[in-house]
């Protein structure tokens, strides 16, 4: 696959673009034009040439996330792909790597080193917090929610896993750590019995593919322990005790939170039984795990 370079900045001045970055004008060195469309499948190989076409002249090190911050309709667009928002509108895609995402004629801005540099302070500033009974995932910025999401959690048993070869606490684990890596298209291993699988049934009935949406490995206390971020196909299992102790969440969402949490973001795993959604009134909620004599285990 051949990428091609438009340059129109270096010649005529910078273009003037204005990302979702406040309200105020940010440069934009150059378009990149797609003279094709791309799909699911082929996206993370393409933005990766794109990206290193363009790094050979760059003053800074352009990244993905960088890239998908300055042109946030690419985000809007993966999101746009979750099964359940297609089925809304009666579309049914057996397989999301077929699903077009950048479109050809699309014009992806290329950011200066001004505006790249907004967008890492943007990016350095973000942390995750999850409280486990709330079932709730927020990122922050410098604290301050910007984005909550439902989840789904560890169940609350102890259960013999055959790709651990042991019995494994399936409790999402509380404490503090940050991503240590992610999976772009993980394999599909059910831990129970340690095979392989390529499809789901969705809540509909339906059968469908696996999706490739990225997968998030947290180190927790310094320990890694399997306890990742990932999209669930079954959003009926979202607040709920469910999961064999990795984090569930929308698939729109998780193409959220992969582009707000690169490798190195904080996380913050909390099992906080009091809390206060509107900001005023305290809510208790219900002790999960069982562990009401610990109402703030962090």
């Amino acid at each position: 696959m051949k990428i091609w370079i438009t340059l129109v900045a270096f010649s005529i001045g910078t273009v003037w673009y204005t990302p979702f970055y406040g309200q105020s004008k940010h440069h934009i060195l150059t378009f990149h034009h797609l003279n094709q469309s791309i799909t699911i499948r082929e996206y993370f190989d393409y933005l990766d040439q794109v990206i290193d076409s363009f790094n050979v002249f760059l003053p800074f090190d352009l990244t993905e996330h960088i890239l998908v911050h300055a042109n946030p309709w690419i985000l809007d667009r993966l999101v746009a792909t979750d099964y359940y928002k297609r089925a809304e509108v009666g579309d049914f895609l057996y397989d999301q790597r077929k699903a077009v995402v950048l479109k050809k004629g699309d014009r992806i801005a290329i950011p200066d080193v001004d505006l790249a540099a907004e967008i890492i302070k943007k990016l350095n500033s973000l942390s995750i917090e999850i409280n486990i009974p709330e079932f709730r995932l927020r990122i922050l910025k410098d604290q301050v929610p910007i984005y909550q999401f439902a989840v789904r959690v560890g169940r609350n048993e102890d259960v013999y896993l055959a790709a651990a070869d042991r019995i494994a606490d399936l409790r999402t684990q509380a404490g503090s750590g940050k991503i240590v890596r992610i999976f772009k298209d993980p394999p599909f291993i059910n831990p129970a019995t340690n095979e392989k699988y390529k499809e789901t049934r969705r809540d509909d009935g339906k059968i469908t593919l696996m999706p490739l949406i990225p997968w998030l490995e947290t180190e927790i206390n310094g320990i890694r322990n399997g306890q990742l971020i990932h999209p669930t196909t079954n959003p009926s299992t979202l607040g709920k005790a469910y999961s064999n102790g990795c984090i569930g969440v929308k698939e729109g969402d998780a193409w959220i939170i992969y582009y707000h949490a690169p490798v190195g973001t904080k996380v913050d795993i909390k099992y906080d039984l009091v809390t206060t959604p509107n900001g005023v009134d305290s809510v208790r909620l219900l002790d999960i795990y069982k562990r009401h004599d610990l109402p703030q285990d962090r």
